[in-house]
């Protein structure tokens, strides 16, 4: 099945490179007309005036991709609090904040879908150490569900997708050691990990009138990792 999105909207966070780019590409083949917000086209979401301003310039929302994110790999009695401060502040504070603010954007149009990216470390206690994302990611699987029970009357849906590793900026120290690496596949049924259109694909199917009755959902795209 073919999705079309001519006459759409979106906004797309951290949308400059990894999955939000190819999310982007996704959404701009199927017809959607796309806003960048990332801090190389200088916009960062932690600050909620950029956001609004933002918002204001495209002037109509029909769907928000909450991308952006940043991930310190330290156990918890590693990571400085600053450090888990940041963490926190972008993958799950400034999450909220879009959401808050495309909110009566998207009421104003009759409604509209929002998909966060949360991770199977919101799902699982996960394979190394990583406190902080690990929490933030968990926190963007229960505000998904929150927010879609509030907004659904608003016919506002509100969905995420659970990435495994995929080769992005974030998981570089995976990749590029073997040792980590061998780890990693021996937690992937499939033998293969997605590529970041594998992660836009789901995103987009959620994005879509293809979804219209599912909301409050988080779609693991894991190879299988969560069947363990």
């Amino acid at each position: 099945m073919q999705i079309v999105l001519r006459g759409k909207s979106a906004v797309v966070t951290g949308g400059a490179k990894g999955i939000g780019a190819a999310t982007v590409r996704l959404l701009q083949e199927s017809g959607a007309q796309v806003e960048i917000l990332d801090l190389e086209n200088g916009c960062d979401v932690t600050d909620e005036e950029q956001v609004r301003k933002a918002f204001a310039r495209v002037g109509a929302i029909d769907i928000l991709v909450n991308n952006a994110g940043r991930a310190i790999r330290k156990s918890a009695v590693e990571i400085a609090r600053g450090e888990w401060q940041s963490v926190m502040d972008l993958n799950l504070t400034a999450l909220f904040l879009c959401s808050r603010l495309a909110h009566p954007y998207m009421k104003q149009r009759g409604g509209g879908a929002i998909v966060n990216l949360a991770s199977i470390m919101g799902l699982s206690g996960g394979i190394y150490p990583n406190a902080s994302y690990q929490a933030s990611k968990g926190g963007v699987v229960n505000l998904t569900r929150a927010l879609a029970l509030e907004w659904a009357a608003d016919n506002i849906r509100v969905n995420a997708v659970a990435p495994t590793y995929v080769r992005t900026d974030l998981t570089t120290p995976i990749f590029s050691s073997p040792e980590m690496l061998k780890t990693v596949m021996a937690h992937t049924p499939l033998g293969r990990l997605p590529e970041t259109g594998d992660i836009a694909a789901a995103i987009l199917f959620l994005c879509s009138d293809a979804a219209r009755c599912i909301t409050g959902v988080t779609l693991p795209v894991d190879s299988g990792y969560l069947a363990r």
